[in-house]
């Protein structure tokens, strides 16, 4: 199975330092207030250095890198819930 990997971002950890999107801007942007806004939580293989420097800059450890199984392709996603009325 093949995995990718994505962004998260913990915003009750957060404390808006801004780092992140210092270091990937690609993939992160900041609000008004400094706290992360995800512009795409898939990070591509050419940024995936770049993102766990992000992930180990965050002074309050808010932003994590997870691997999860990447979508065969030519299949559509899997469903996590049954259809209502089932």
């Amino acid at each position: 199975m093949t995995r990718t990997h994505v962004l998260a971002v913990d915003f009750a950890a957060c404390d808006g330092h801004g780092l992140c999107a210092e270091l990937l801007p690609e993939l992160i942007g900041s609000d008004e207030w400094g706290y992360p806004v995800l512009r795409d939580s898939a990070v591509p293989p050419d940024l995936l250095s770049h993102a766990r420097r992000a992930v180990a800059a965050c002074p309050v450890m808010a932003l994590r890198l997870d691997r999860v199984p990447a979508p065969a392709p030519n299949q559509p996603p899997r469903r996590t819930s049954r259809p209502a009325g089932s």
